[in-house]
């Protein structure tokens, strides 16, 4: 008796330390839209680099999920053989976690919502967890292995099984790394509790979590039925705000779940679900992570999304559950809606506030003209230019060779009509000043058929209801460059683009309504017909011309300022104003809100010894204390204006 009580202890300490070791990492973010591409040659690799993951971990971020579309980065079956040029990327990926001590998960996340995980998938993930378990066997600990993001329509016995010979096929190459586990059924709660007692070891066991799913989930496109229509749905429930079902829902489980919300919209209810998975936890005495959490932005109330978020994850972090929000840039992000999501711009400082990350101090951004040369695509898509390419068919490949300079060119084979090239501006870009300025749109392009064409083209923002994208551009055919099969250069002055109207759900002609401060992306798009069969190559897409100087208005001494400082930012009980002047001037200091209602106005002051200190106490003008969010300084100093954004907790 006493050598089986010291076999369960010792088992049970070699568990204790099991999950101990495991759980190195507490919190983070989904990196998304990365390496999720169609295949390692559409994988825009400077999407984000090393500077990106050093800001996520000054956040606090001690792990990064990499969602990865696995089996697309390989040759296909039935040998499914990963693209060196994807290993390539991941590497240096890898070699950023590491050198920033940062928590890695490489996450298969190979799926389709609309499509069920077949049986068939145990082929694949074979085959690519065995070069990726040999590739990555010598790294350091901060490396992780997920077998698979949310398989769903396959039945828990068939997922277990498979995901046991994954794991088996990982242990004949790399012992070491922990490999992120989980149940069927989208990586549900429920089906922990299906999965096998898995003899391994070094097992970490996932969940994901988006309840109640038609608060988190409203406006949704892409589930069954799609939720486009639902918004507005309140967290916690709360009878008078609650929407009526949309004309489109009736008759669909979302009509049930929103006749139900009262009993399941509740924060004891997300806890009671998250006790799910707690539970399982302790009875198995097993690592667990929750691999996915989030609100979907466009529907939701930024206020009661907040909340979800504090629930939530304080819920995780006192039951001892590390975590990852889906996502960082996206959808479900960190970033103010709708906003060019710059790090030191657009960052939701109250929702960062609520998952207890470090809060980096936050500047207005001002959209200023472009005034030098840009390049948008030169090997890699350019700064601030995100790759969002669509197609129907063909092949699209970022990384071809026999580039006309540097390494790679672009390259797409048997393009569908009105398929696109894509580079989207983030934040958005002002051309006003380039194309008055005689700037051109240059590139180099290679094509064997000589009667094909495209268009080049500008899309504007659309900024409004009943704005429009219009578009600026150009048809490129036999009569503007030979199609040879050498390469090309064409010059197209932007002041000599036309307008091509506009399709937003319907077509719209040209209203000469195209704005070139507001720069949306460029495109290139077979507008006219398929490219059925064809290649065309492209390289160095540029905006070229001689560099604007910029005019700097000089600013009367009385009016100068500098050396402003605004603390603490964010702040609770009051803030400090300080900031050097020269001469005698009227400083006017008023705080407003983000509609620009005046909330304060500080003081007149007038300075004479070049120093000013002023304070605010978080009260409005009727003594009101104002409540926490984002909130705006304007000093007018002089002839100058300055504007500084503040959060208030």
């Amino acid at each position: 008796m006493k050598t089986v009580l010291k076999n369960l202890t010792l088992l049970l300490l070699v568990a204790s330390l099991a999950q101990t070791s495991a759980q190195n990492f507490t919190k983070g973010v989904n990196v998304t839209g990365w390496f999720q591409a169609g295949s390692a040659r559409e994988i825009h690799f400077t999407m984000f680099t090393k500077k990106d993951f050093e800001q996520i971990k000054s956040l606090g971020c001690d792990v990064i999920r990499l969602p990865i579309n696995l089996h697309y980065m390989t040759n296909g079956e039935p040998d499914y053989t990963l693209d060196p040029l994807f290993l390539n990327m991941l590497d240096h990926v890898v070699d950023w976690a590491e050198e920033l001590e940062i928590h890695l998960i490489l996450d298969n996340h190979t799926f389709d919502p609309s499509v069920d995980t077949s049986p068939d998938v145990i082929h694949p993930l074979k085959k690519t967890w065995a070069q990726m378990a040999e590739h990555f066997k010598n790294r350091s600990e901060y490396i992780y292995y997920e077998i698979l993001n949310e398989p769903h329509g396959i039945d828990d016995a068939t997922w277990a099984q498979i995901q046991q010979e994954v794991i088996d096929v990982i242990r004949e190459h790399d012992t070491e790394h922990y490999i992120i586990v989980g149940g069927a059924d989208w990586n549900g709660y429920n089906n922990l509790s299906a999965l096998p007692v898995y003899a391994d070891d070094k097992l970490i066991y996932t969940f994901h979590f988006y309840d109640p799913f038609i608060f988190t989930h409203q406006g949704a496109t892409w589930g069954s039925p799609s939720m486009a229509s639902l918004a507005n749905v309140p967290f916690p429930y709360a009878a008078a705000s609650m929407p009526a079902t949309p004309n489109d829902l009736k008759g669909t489980w979302v009509e049930s779940a929103i006749n139900n919300y009262a009993t399941d919209g509740t924060i004891n209810r997300v806890r009671q679900l998250i006790d799910i998975a707690v539970a399982f936890k302790e009875q198995r005495n097993v690592p667990i992570f929750c691999g996915e959490l989030g609100v979907y932005i466009p529907n939701s109330n930024n206020t009661h999304r907040i909340l979800w978020y504090e629930v939530v994850t304080e819920y995780l972090n006192q039951k001892g559950i590390s975590w990852t929000m889906w996502d960082y840039k996206g959808g479900f992000g960190l970033f103010e809606k709708n906003s060019g999501e710059q790090f030191d711009y657009d960052l939701n400082v109250p929702l960062l506030q609520k998952l207890n990350f470090t809060v980096p101090p936050q500047q207005e951004y001002v959209k200023k003209p472009e005034l030098k040369s840009m390049v948008l695509y030169d090997d890699y898509p350019g700064p601030r230019l995100y790759n969002t390419s669509y197609r129907s068919s063909g092949a699209l490949d970022f990384y071809a060779p026999n580039a006309f300079s540097g390494d790679y060119c672009l390259c797409w084979n048997d393009v569908g009509q009105y398929d696109a090239i894509a580079l989207d501006f983030r934040p958005d870009a002002d051309l006003s000043k380039l194309k008055d300025h005689d700037f051109e749109l240059t590139f180099k392009v290679k094509t064997g058929s000589p009667s094909i064409k495209f268009d080049i083209r500008f899309l504007d923002t659309k900024t409004g209801p009943t704005d429009r994208p219009w578009r600026m551009g150009k048809t490129i055919d036999n009569t503007v460059t030979s199609f040879n099969g050498q390469w090309q250069e064409v010059r197209i002055p932007l002041k000599t683009l036309e307008e091509k109207g506009a399709w937003d759900n319907a077509w719209y002609n040209p209203q000469g309504l195209f704005d070139w401060t507001n720069i949306d992306r460029i495109e290139i798009v077979p507008e006219h017909q398929p490219l059925t069969g064809i290649s065309i190559c492209y390289d160095d897409i540029k905006i070229e011309g001689e560099d604007i100087e910029e005019v700097v208005t000089s600013i009367p001494e009385e009016g100068f300022f500098s050396d402003m400082r605004v603390f603490p930012n964010p702040f609770i009980e009051g803030l400090t104003i300080e900031y050097n002047s020269t001469g005698n001037a009227y400083h006017h200091i008023v705080i407003t809100n983000q509609l620009g209602v005046q909330l304060k106005r500080i003081s007149n002051y007038i300075d004479s010894n070049g120093k000013l200190s002023a304070t605010w106490n978080r009260l409005s003008e009727t003594g009101q204390r104002v409540s926490p969010g984002i909130y705006f300084i304007r000093i007018k100093s002089g002839n100058t204006t300055r504007t500084v954004k503040i959060f208030a907790h």
